[in-house]
């Protein structure tokens, strides 16, 4: 997985490579200011218009002022407008400001409302506007003449965000206050939170990672508490086929779910279920139900229970059309009391609201998927709390249940909080798969299936989660590409995970 860092995080590397490798601030503010200047000249192409470069006094500012300088040595129009006192810039900042000026750079002030009122027009109406004013230590509210500065980027066409777009939290991609809106972020030695996780990527566009000098080995080695999971993560986790691969070696998975009203829902989950690689499936619910040819049913009226069901199962998936009546509850403990590896969802995880703690109980492996309000009803807090910091809500509620949880939403989060989970596996995973074309009723219930074969395919539940769901945000992503990202059902979506991993099966 690619590493993810916190502010803190990015600044220990920063000090280790200052004080420990002997590299100076100097250096890399330089080489960070040249890669902004290059990236600034891919967006540009052949304008060569007026560049605005908007810098603060911090570092942020000071790998403004050198990209400002390398540009007009590339020979664009590139001004640098200052949005402090020219006596509040910061040592290293103050002197590439300085060298800046000397090279024959053009400095204008943004320190004031009148200053500001005096050039919001030139730096809206730039070709391109460097957003240098935050770095990823702010961590107030941006107000007053600030939060007017940043809403001049936001009246421009075309901006560049240097390590964040300025206004974001960097370690929950909360918006302080107000925020800058970027086309692209080029960010310095690794990505961070807010970069790749949701709401704060939604404001940072396409977001490049820039080489200064921090050397490769020591991101590696540093434990950072995220990471994206990568295409060649999930083409090593999944299941290949085998010469002498039969039905059973495959997994059987036993999907329960599908209530009168909501038989569509244990339709998609069982269908997705053997689309991802089950060998077998069967449906049981309530009364009589049809379902696909290939799938298997089992009426729950006549069965008298779940636990003879379970017999022979290699993973069961429980709740995606389940109901909230008490024999829907009973029959959750009864999957609980088991040791067949389960995925939790939907009306399964509602009717254990009130008592999250029977998860971490459970005599099995535990993948629940909860949305945002079922998370929220898991952990008694409101969904906004869960929003305002969707890594921290993901590590509380996996801390709960001593499960593996799946908090769905954009840029879905994993994150394991079973007894076994030691080292990378105690990361939060964030997926960079999916997108809107996911946005519409079913798709869950597709999600639990896929997991809960993979499960049954013999994956660890950590593994069977990310696999999953990076598969399920790709098959939903070439969707979106043909029908467009509001044109796709979720009955489109087993078929098209089917594709998804035969793919990445091919990418080992």
């Amino acid at each position: 997985m690619k590493p993810v860092v916190t502010a803190a995080e990015m600044r220990a590397l920063d000090r280790t490579t200052i004080d420990e490798l002997g590299l100076p601030a100097l250096t890399l503010m330089e080489t960070a200011g040249r890669a902004v200047a290059d990236a600034a000249l891919r967006m540009l192409g052949a304008d060569r218009g007026h560049v605005a470069v908007v810098c603060g006094p911090g570092n942020n500012g000071g790998d403004g002022f050198v990209a400002a300088r390398v540009l007009r040595d590339r020979g664009v129009d590139a001004v640098v407008y200052l949005a402090a006192a020219r006596d509040a810039v910061s040592a290293d900042a103050r002197t590439h400001l300085e060298i800046f000026e000397r090279a024959g750079g053009t400095l204008r002030m943004l320190a004031t409302p009148e200053q500001l009122a005096a050039l919001d027009a030139r730096v809206i109406d730039a070709a391109l506007v460097i957003d240098a004013l935050f770095g990823v230590g702010l961590s107030r509210p941006v107000e007053g003449h600030l939060a007017e500065v940043v809403a001049m980027m936001l009246m421009a066409g075309r901006v560049l965000a240097v390590d964040i777009p300025s206004g974001v939290d960097s370690d929950t991609g909360k918006v302080l206050g107000t925020a800058v809106i970027a086309e692209r972020t080029i960010t310095m030695a690794a990505l961070k939170i807010a970069l790749v996780s949701a709401p704060g990527f939604a404001r940072a566009g396409e977001v490049e990672v820039a080489d200064i000098g921090i050397p490769a080995a020591l991101i590696a080695a540093t434990p950072t508490g995220a990471g994206v999971v990568e295409a060649s993560d999930v083409a090593r986790w999944l299941p290949h086929p085998q010469a002498l691969d039969h039905k059973g070696r495959r997994g059987h998975v036993l999907v329960v779910g599908g209530s009168p009203g909501m038989r569509g829902a244990g339709r998609l989950t069982a269908t997705a279920a053997l689309r991802a690689g089950a060998g077998l499936c069967t449906l049981a619910a309530e009364g009589e139900l049809d379902a696909p040819d290939a799938v298997m049913t089992r009426s729950l009226s006549a069965s008298g229970g779940i636990a003879s069901l379970l017999a022979g199962k290699a993973a069961v998936v429980i709740g995606p059309g389940l109901g909230s009546s008490p024999a829907a509850a009973a029959r959750v403990s009864e999957v609980l009391s088991g040791r067949v590896p389960a995925v939790l969802d939907a009306d399964a995880l509602n009717l254990l609201a009130a008592d999250a703690g029977a998860i971490a109980r459970a005599a099995g492996p535990i993948v629940v998927t909860p949305h945002p309000g079922e998370a929220a009803r898991l952990l008694g807090v409101t969904v906004a709390v869960v929003e305002s910091d969707r890594v921290a809500a993901v590590r509380a509620l996996a801390g709960l249940l001593r499960a593996v949880v799946v908090l769905k939403g954009a840029r879905t989060l994993i994150c394991d909080g079973s007894g076994d989970a030691t080292g990378a596996d105690r990361a939060c995973s964030i997926n960079p798969t999916g997108g809107p074309a996911l946005a519409t009723g079913g798709t869950g219930d597709v999600l639990a299936g896929t997991i809960g074969a993979l499960l049954a395919q013999g994956l660890r539940a950590i593994d069977a989660a990310r696999a999953g769901v990076f598969v399920h945000g790709a098959a939903g992503d070439a969707l979106a590409l043909r029908h467009g990202a509001r044109g796709v059902l979720s009955s489109d979506l087993p078929d098209a995970i089917a594709v998804a991993i035969h793919e990445l099966s091919r990418e080992r």
